[in-house]
């Protein structure tokens, strides 16, 4: 296929998938709950950060995230108690466990209390043409209060050599928007075409059957080789084909 037919196969297959349909069955039905700005981002962030394994799982345990902290998570975030802390015991979603919630809540409103926000650390370290370096610098913030060294791996780095699929899924999600309901655009700092494609197993699988993606392992560099590929497709929206790889790749089985 020629790079005009593979944009042609490939537009298709958003037109298909990034509909409303998509949501019910997706980790960003969590988000699609709340309504305040600062609630969407927050489960946004937790329901991505523990998307891997079964979406079915994935979305009933970022549904128990969301009933301890209330179905209120920017109240909870900036209003919790030690003891609000305490109570949170236990396994969360496969090796995210009680000591990671308890990290994440009280890193986020370190991040809102000091730092503006998620929005605003991203927005400040966003380079021109990639989101790449602002991960990093977010990663680095994230972890600057107390933590245990076993939480470090749930937060992935593309400056490490990691994908980073979970954060970029995140960035997708709060940046991008599709006018179709699904993805939110409700940060305006950042443009969507600096996006990069949240990058797993399926996506990764089905880009190198198309040519898009030659490297075998899926982490920092075929990302970047996949996002100049994508740019080349559509320039101002590249990860509007994560729809598209992901849905051949898990319900076409291509």
């Amino acid at each position: 296929m020629t790079l005009d037919e593979i944009k042609d196969f490939l537009d298709e297959k958003v037109e298909k998938y990034n509909t409303p349909d998509f949501i019910t069955d997706d980790p960003i039905s969590i988000p699609h709950r709340f309504s305040l700005k600062e609630d969407i981002e927050i489960a946004g962030f937790l329901a991505s950060t523990i998307a891997w394994g079964k979406r079915s799982m994935i979305i009933k345990s970022a549904n128990t995230i969301m009933s301890i902290m209330g179905d209120s998570p920017y109240d909870f975030v900036m209003e919790h108690s030690e003891d609000d802390l305490a109570k949170i015991e236990g396994s969360i979603h496969r090796t995210f466990n009680s000591i990671d919630l308890r990290f994440f809540v009280a890193s986020l409103r370190n991040i809102y209390a000091n730092h503006g926000g998620l929005e605003a650390v991203f927005s400040k370290y966003a380079a021109h043409d990639s989101l790449l370096y602002a991960i990093h610098k977010f990663k680095s913030v994230f972890f600057e209060i107390p933590h245990e060294r076993r939480t470090i791996k749930h937060i992935g780095d593309p400056l490490a050599g990691s994908a980073a699929k979970k954060i970029n899924m995140f960035l997708r999600w709060m940046i991008r928007d599709d006018s179709r309901g699904v993805d939110f655009g409700i940060w305006k700092e950042i443009s969507p075409s600096i996006l990069s494609c949240p990058l797993d197993v399926h996506s990764g699988n089905v880009a190198r059957k198309l040519g898009l993606l030659k490297r075998k392992q899926n982490d920092a560099k075929a990302l970047v080789e996949l996002d100049a590929c994508l740019r080349k497709l559509d320039a101002a929206d590249p990860v509007k084909y994560d729809f598209a790889l992901f849905g051949l790749g898990v319900y076409e089985g291509f």
